[in-house]
């Protein structure tokens, strides 16, 4: 699934497996920085490790191919705008302040975006689709609360809504405290799968994919059209 024949400046995205992206020729430990090893380790299951590293490497990989260099030499940081701390908050690339980068990772997959706009990605397990119902009444709106309850898959129309308003999220045009002000119910909830839908929310562009492979919802917003590009193919 590619969508690489729009515009070569286009912010781009691509989701994949963790252990796929681990097995990219350019991966490996060495890509990130002594807090980013700091940072993994906190990490009390190896799994949450993986998908930590995996993510982290993935959004250099992307921002590389945007760039046209090597991920070698791409240096990841992070910061807070609320304390200042850099062990969190929106990632950034220090040597390249023209390029915006979002990162995101479940249980074994990874997302990650570039772009040279302002760009969020979000990735979800469909497993999880109806433990996150619970949370519906306080991030939805009242018309995206009903267009839930009235769908035949509620959890899997939850499910859409969240990681669009999570992308919104790692955008910088909503907080978790102001989502139920944000009101998407005049998109689609349905995505074919392994096509990307694209769509408007006021100036930004959204991009959404339901992944059969990994079994995953993703959910891509900057304000330009953004593209999906496969970096790392599944191995076998």
């Amino acid at each position: 699934m590619t969508s690489e024949d729009q515009d070569p400046q286009a912010p781009l995205a691509a989701v994949s497996a963790s252990a796929d992206v681990l097995r990219h020729p350019e991966a490996g430990d060495h890509l990130l920085t002594a807090l980013e090893h700091e940072r993994a380790a906190r990490f009390r299951h190896e799994s949450g490790r993986v998908d930590f590293t995996a993510a982290h490497i993935l959004v250099r990989l992307c921002a590389a191919r945007l760039l046209g260099v090597p991920a070698t030499g791409l240096t990841l940081a992070q910061n807070c705008p609320d304390c200042g701390k850099g062990d969190h908050g929106r990632p950034y690339l220090p040597d390249h302040p023209d390029v915006q980068v979002s990162l995101s990772h479940t249980r074994g997959v990874v997302a990650a975006a570039a772009g040279y706009q302002p760009v969020g990605v979000d990735v979800e397990l469909t497993a999880r689709s109806g433990s996150l119902l619970d949370v519906a009444a306080r991030v939805l709106s009242p018309a995206e609360l009903r267009q839930v309850e009235a769908h035949p898959e509620p959890g899997r129309a939850f499910l859409r809504l969240w990681v669009r308003k999570e992308s919104l999220i790692k955008l910088g045009r909503a907080s978790l405290d102001t989502l139920a002000g944000v009101d998407l119910s005049a998109l689609p909830l349905d995505v074919p799968a392994g096509e990307p839908l694209h769509s408007r929310y006021q100036d930004l562009h959204l991009l959404d994919w339901a992944d059969v492979r990994q079994g995953a919802a993703v959910s891509v917003a900057s304000t330009a059209a953004p593209r999906v590009v496969v970096l790392t193919p599944p191995a076998g």
